[in-house]
């Protein structure tokens, strides 16, 4: 496709991406293997400050991360417009192969940065630095993962043909197709299940301060969420029974619900997550526990609030 000037800022932010991201893998290669903190030489302490420098990169990578996810959702709604076929962003993830994977990449790599910048964060907290190496091993995972999404990326706006007709989010999400999707789509009643359900054993969890248990709670929790909005809660947000895609709920006319949804369900599961790697101090494990779950129980209270308002307004549920 031709390079719009949405797609033409992703690449140029891209490129730096890849700039910074290999200066920061080669320090923590060099850090990782050959750092040792039993031992007292100029090199262990020159290693040490290049750590510094290495840390203030990658917390910048996820700093301009965050609103880059944002523009990047953006920047798919807006060559929705031009695709033949295509009504919102989901047309234009669905335009080629690889539009699914580079969102599921995206998210994964949100979540790795941002526990990198909790581990880092930890680090700093003790005199021995018991992380030390561990988080930079950990930088070089996501580095190769950056690497593959900056690739994916380019080549899924590269593919994109602007001629070709693409489906709209009314085909992709129907449920009258025999696609997995329509599969997800008619167990709608069993995922409001599984979701209230879930939540129910984070909250069991949360008193019990079981956090290994919470932290698994919080993986299914995202991923039941998810589904559940896109085949049950979506519906009442939209207030038709046929519509179920996540995209559209970004949009203006549904007031940008989307962005509160997706941001408040982020922090609510990164928070849990984090309490399944990582022993914290007791004031810190308690903090991480209360935003978890605060944030989990807007995410269920929003969701909620348009399916309890479209009855007490209609008088029916959808069907």
């Amino acid at each position: 496709m031709s390079l719009t000037p949405e797609v033409l800022s992703i690449y140029i932010v891209d490129i730096l991406f890849l700039f910074f991201a290999s200066l920061a893998f080669y320090l923590s290669l060099k850090i990782t293997l050959n750092y040792d903190r039993n031992k007292n030489t100029q090199q262990q302490y020159e290693l040490e400050k290049k750590s510094y420098l290495a840390a203030t990169i990658i917390k910048f990578i996820f700093f301009i991360k965050i609103p880059m996810f944002v523009f990047f959702v953006f920047t798919l709604d807006k060559i929705s417009n031009i695709l033949v076929g295509a009504m919102c962003a989901a047309g234009v993830v669905n335009a080629t192969e690889y539009g699914v994977p580079l969102l599921i990449l995206k998210m994964l790599n949100l979540y790795i940065f941002a526990f990198w910048i909790t581990l880092n964060s930890e680090d700093m907290k003790y005199e021995e630095q018991k992380y030390f190496r561990v988080k930079f091993l950990l930088f070089i995972v996501a580095f190769v993962l950056l690497l593959i999404e900056i690739i994916t990326e380019i080549v899924m706006f590269s593919n994109i043909d602007i001629n070709s007709v693409v489906d709209c989010c009314g085909v992709i999400f129907s449920v009258t197709d025999t696609t997995y999707i329509s599969e997800i789509l008619s167990k709608d009643i069993f995922l409001v299940a599984l979701f209230y359900g879930n939540f129910l054993l984070l909250t069991l969890f949360f008193f019990l301060k079981q956090r290994v248990l919470y932290g698994v709670l919080n993986l299914l929790f995202v991923i039941i969420s998810l589904l559940s909005l896109i085949a049950f809660f979506g519906t009442y947000i939209y207030e038709l029974p046929t519509h179920h895609c996540p995209f559209c709920l970004l949009q203006k006319d549904y007031g940008y619900i989307g962005y509160f949804l997706y941001i408040f369900l982020f922090y609510g599961t990164y928070y849990g997550l984090s309490l399944a790697f990582l022993e914290y101090e007791s004031k810190e494990l308690k903090r991480r526990f209360n935003l978890s779950l605060l944030f989990n129980l807007i995410y269920l209270i929003l969701v909620s609030y348009f399916v309890v308002g479209y009855y007490f307004k209609n008088g029916v549920w959808l069907s």
